[in-house]
């Protein structure tokens, strides 16, 4: 059988990619090494929020006073949260598998590996079975990056040193976690066993938090979460992991802290080992598979999308990139935009932001106008939050008076952050989102009062 699509790699773009592809009547295969929803499903997006759900609930629950609530002898038991989170992966995986069903999808369990070309197309190989697909779409993922630290490896086979993978299994919480970079991933997880009892240490290179958020985000996330037990240590490159201790040099003084686990979280490189991209000819930009806009490789037929492609690492973006790249097989014409692709720390207080930052703009030579307002504006907010300080930042593009970027710190930022990314692909010019008619009360007011507070 010749397959209009095969699709290598069953997370975001992969499924949703399928899901796409079937329902337009396209006779789509999908092959999957692990589990269907990949890293996102399995090992990363759902598996932490779940976790952090329960972590936020014990944080309300012992310090409820705050709102007139006392709760005495509340307690975290961390096997049943983790069971809850097996729970929630469970019934979200049934739902893909149901979903590809529908829309007519077949699916093989397997690492698949193209083999070259064919009369009819491309031959992938699954454990010796040979399948033909008219067009590929490669959307394999990415998996931790490993950097070469002495000692690593061998802490990584003994269990010692764990990925984000281990980390959401296990069963029991650390005394003593040793987090290796200050990025989403690392934060989030670093959050959930702070909450559950852990002393969390956390180790990054960088002379701030959160990666490339807004540097005000960053300085007052890192005040909350130290606030709340965390320690840090920046400007810090690791040396050295030992049986039970992790060695690095902080601003040029050589350190060394012992725990009980360490989780690494120095950012994450596209999975394209093994693939046999070379039978076919795939050009790679480093390790990352190279696309156009629209998401085609350099051969005709082939696509790539999601964390592969190494341009936008994120679960939404992948989503995005797999109805560009089958609305292109399908005949429409369609293109792929990063310049309003939101990003969320889900810690507590949540952080989320589009666009520009000060720092990126003034690089570009932008000439930005900006806002900042406490989240303390929002009736909402305050009603909600004691205590938990927040802001929202806007920028305006003077020249073309338009929005260039959204940054917000405090709960609830998640779900609002979307309206931001939508006015600006809509290019919405500030005096158009002062005529919009937000609920009240709801925090996403604070919008509208950044944009009025405008000069």
């Amino acid at each position: 059988m010749v397959y209009d699509l095969i699709i290598i790699g069953g997370g975001p773009a992969g499924y949703y990619a399928a899901e796409i592809a079937g329902k337009a009547g396209m006779k789509t295969l999908l092959i999957e090494a692990s589990s269907l929803g990949g890293v996102c499903l399995n090992e990363g997006c759902i598996p932490t929020k779940t976790l952090l759900k329960s972590a936020k609930l014990y944080d309300s629950a012992r310090n409820g006073e705050k709102y007139g609530v006392y709760v005495e002898g509340a307690r975290l038991n961390h096997e049943d949260v983790i069971k809850r989170k097996d729970k929630v992966v469970g019934t979200l995986v049934s739902g893909i598998k149901s979903s590809l069903k529908k829309y007519g999808v077949e699916t093989v369990e397997g690492f698949g590996k193209v083999t070259g070309r064919t009369a009819e197309g491309f031959g992938v190989d699954v454990s010796g079975i040979q399948y033909t697909g008219k067009r590929l779409l490669i959307a394999t993922g990415s998996k931790p990056a490993v950097p070469p630290i002495r000692g690593i490896k061998e802490g990584l086979e003994r269990g010692f040193v764990l990925t984000s993978r281990e980390i959401l299994s296990l069963v029991s919480v650390p005394e003593t976690l040793v987090v290796i970079g200050a990025g989403a991933v690392g934060l989030e997880i670093a959050s959930y066993y702070n909450s559950a009892g852990s002393k969390v240490h956390v180790i990054e290179m960088l002379d701030h938090i959160a990666g490339n958020v807004d540097m005000d985000i960053s300085k007052l996330l890192y005040k909350a979460l130290t606030e709340k037990g965390l320690a840090f240590s920046l400007n810090s490159t690791v040396t050295e992991i030992g049986e039970n201790y992790v060695a690095f040099v902080r601003e040029g003084k050589p350190e060394i802290t012992e725990c009980s686990k360490v989780l690494l979280s120095a950012g994450r490189v596209p999975s394209v080992e093994g693939l046999g991209l070379e039978n076919i000819g795939v050009e790679l930009a480093g390790r990352s598979i190279k696309t156009d806009e629209r998401l085609r490789t350099n051969v005709p037929g082939v696509y790539a999308a999601g964390d592969v492609n190494g341009v936008s690492m994120l679960a939404h973006t992948a989503y995005r990139e797999a109805a560009v790249a089958v609305n292109n097989m399908l005949g429409k014409r369609d293109i792929m935009r990063y310049n309003a692709v939101p990003s969320v720390i889900y810690t507590d207080p949540e952080a989320a932001w589009v666009g520009e930052t000060e720092e990126s703009a003034r690089i570009k030579g932008m000439d930005i106008e900006t806002i900042t307002i406490p989240m303390a504006y929002s009736g909402r907010y305050m009603a909600e939050n004691e205590d938990v300080g927040g802001i929202c930042k806007i920028l305006v593009d003077k020249r073309f008076r338009k929005i260039a970027g959204v940054h917000m710190l405090g709960n609830y930022s998640s779900e609002i952050i979307y309206g931001a990314a939508l006015m600006m692909e809509t290019e919405l010019r500030p005096e158009d989102i002062e005529q919009l008619v937000f609920p009240h009360p709801t925090v996403s007011e604070i919008i509208r009062d950044g944009i009025f507070m405008m000069p």
